[in-house]
């Protein structure tokens, strides 16, 4: 197979303009609103609002994930081959925006009175509605920023560029839900525990996704001439079976998603569980809460502000690996900490101060560890076209993502278990909970989350793909490009008498 397999651009790109780089990491808002509600809140709400077993809200998540199994590699190779005027990601993305909106609308607003089951068919309906048109836009929307520069550096500040608009709209949003839509009231009622506040949340939430999705498509439609297109081909169902396996036969690529698929399980128990640390362990006001996203968005510009440059002084696998290793110390030290009894007492404002400035320390990292391990899988991709000959962004990524989504299901089943296991009372009130069961939690939480971190963090060490190999693989790329032009010229042009 030759580098021709896939039609080359229509003439040179003009570079990249910062409006379009904001534009395109702009999408990145609606993708992490939807993330942070479902992870963040939709365990609470399903359980101690409305009165769901853990249990049972875990298992609709797990279903919705593995139900991704399915979706993700189908999109991915269809937006791949996708053939039309406006090439190959954009009808996926703009086709999303409406559907996804509805659904995460719908999630937060069941029908009262509905017995358990009915509860859970339709949650677990609308979960999979927004798993699917979710796909729809964050998978070529992923794909489309290895098309957009191939440049090693920017590719980097770019993706520094979107997890900023990511964190930073996410946290806004959640500032938004505590402090305002799901505000808690003077006397400790109503807030995050209360169904009368989601109405509000889940309309600004829906409202908000739309917009960023149609803003971040829209603003990178100008490229759409420059971006790579599929050959006109038929291909039978086994032959496109042998280019999947080919193409995520790749060392690297393979390193990196058992990495994610570690770091993912770990990222589900983490968010399901990080409101009830919140609320129970650190016995933290809604107004705190607010608070604390505050130091998310610190966390994230400082995070995005220094990916670059630590990537360029350590090389992205050194950087990555090193971010990550802080972020879980950051994580796990003030709980336990905790348990040895060496932190302030629940209510203090030396408490809130230290916790304050470790999530901007755990954040800070996580995000630049975020946005190496992206910059590292647009990498692959070609590096997997030097071996295969077929620009595969899609494919490459919704594989990614894929397994990511199917074992972070896996975390947030855990954490429902973890929360049957210690036995934690449904309807709890904070400051009510039995320290007994709290400190339960937490000595299963830390030794859990560290083991599957570690494991992540270790698979890092076996990813090849630095500089130099990138920049060489541009290189036979370019060549292979010029081979196949000579060799098309060639054969067209008319024999001399």
């Amino acid at each position: 197979m030759t580098a021709a397999a896939i039609a080359p651009p229509v003439g040179s790109p003009p570079p990249l303009t910062l409006l379009t780089k904001v534009l395109y990491a702009s999408g990145s808002v609606a993708n992490v609103i939807k993330q942070r509600g479902l992870s963040t809140f939709l365990l609470i709400f399903y359980n101690q609002v409305i009165g769901l077993p853990p249990q049972m809200v875990a298992t609709a998540i797990m279903i919705a994930l593995i139900f991704d199994a399915f979706v993700d590699p189908t999109v991915g190779q269809v937006s791949d081959n996708f053939r039309s005027r406006l090439g190959r990601r954009h009808p996926f993305m703009y086709a999303a925006a409406l559907p996804v909106s509805l659904a995460f609308f719908a999630i937060w607003n069941p029908p009262a009175g509905w017995p358990t089951e009915a509860i859970f068919a339709y949650m677990l309906f609308f979960l999979l509605t927004v798993r699917l048109f979710d796909t729809f836009f964050e998978l070529p929307s992923s794909a489309l920023l290895a098309e957009l520069t191939r440049n090693y550096d920017e590719r980097t500040s770019i993706i520094a560029l979107r997890s900023l608009c990511g964190v930073v709209g996410g946290a806004a949003m959640t500032y938004l839900a505590y402090d305002v839509l799901l505000k808690e009231n003077a006397d400790g009622s109503g807030g995050v525990l209360a169904r009368e506040g989601y109405f509000g949340y889940s309309i600004v939430a829906a409202l908000v996704i739309f917009s960023f999705i149609l803003i971040s498509s829209a603003g990178t439609h100008r490229r759409i001439p420059y971006l790579s297109a599929p050959p006109a081909r038929k291909i039978t169902v086994g032959a496109m079976a042998r280019e999947v396996a080919a193409t995520l036969n790749n060392r690297s690529f393979v390193v990196l998603t058992i990495s994610g698929m570690f770091m993912s399980i770990s990222l589900g128990i983490k968010d399901a569980l990080e409101l009830y640390f919140s609320l129970y362990f650190w016995e933290l006001k809604q107004s705190q809460l607010a608070v604390m996203t505050i130091a998310a968005i610190i966390a994230s510009v400082i995070g995005a502000s220094l990916a670059s440059k630590v990537a360029k002084a350590l090389g992205k696998k050194k950087a990555a690996i090193t971010m990550f290793a802080g972020a879980v110390v950051a994580l796990v030290a003030p709980i336990v900490l905790r348990l040895l009894h060496l932190m302030p007492p629940n209510g203090s404002d030396l408490l809130f101060a230290i916790l304050f400035v470790d999530v901007v320390l755990n954040g800070a990292m996580a995000v630049m560890t975020g946005v190496m391990l992206s910059s590292m899988m647009a990498d692959v991709v070609e590096d997997s076209q030097v071996k295969t000959g077929r620009r595969s962004e899609g494919l490459l990524m919704s594989a990614d993502n894929l397994f990511k989504k199917i074992v972070s299901g896996v975390g947030v089943f855990v954490s429902g278990v973890v929360l049957s296991l210690v036995a934690f009372p449904e309807k709890a009130q904070r400051g009510a909970v039995d320290p007994e069961v709290l400190r339960n939690l937490a000595l299963v939480y830390v030794p859990v989350i560290c083991s599957f971190y570690a494991v992540a963090i270790l698979c890092l060490f076996l990813y090849r793909i630095d500089k130099k190999i990138h920049e060489d693989n541009l290189a036979k790329l370019a060549a292979m490009d010029d081979a196949a032009e000579r060799k098309g010229a060639g054969e067209s042009a008319p024999s001399l008498p």
